[in-house]
């Protein structure tokens, strides 16, 4: 066990620090620290594989935040069968095809789409003939 470190199997602990500047346009940055810890050894993983784990993690978290946020999946009351895979997997199909296309936000880029069916054949690439 790693002195210091109150994780039985732990081997390596790291400290990750995010600097973020707030969307609202301020200029003020804000910081961030957070803390993983490790049962693979040093050789088993370095320092840069573990911030590579990390960011794929973040990549992940980021498309279950979109899901939640503006698919609102965890009010959904559709709970049984193959119902909620089948709405995760319609959310994930429609953020892979509006974010490549250009829209600042899946939210926006959704209402868009929304307003007229023929939008989202164009985003396709479909002609409506």
């Amino acid at each position: 066990m790693a002195a210091g470190i109150a994780f039985p199997h732990a081997a390596q602990a790291i400290q990750i620090r995010r600097r973020r500047k707030p969307l609202s346009g301020t200029k003020t940055w804000s910081t961030q620290t957070s803390y993983a810890v490790t049962s693979l050894a040093a050789h088993q993983a370095a320092p840069a594989q573990l911030a590579g784990w990390i960011r794929g993690h973040w990549g992940i978290e980021a498309l279950h935040h979109i899901r939640d946020v503006t698919f609102g999946e965890d009010a959904s009351q559709i709970r049984t069968g193959n119902g909620p895979q089948v709405m995760a997997t319609l959310h994930n199909l429609a953020t892979g095809i509006l974010k490549p296309s250009g829209h600042p936000s899946i939210a926006a880029a959704s209402r868009y789409h929304a307003r007229d069916a023929t939008r989202v054949l164009a985003t396709l690439g479909i002609s409506p003939t």
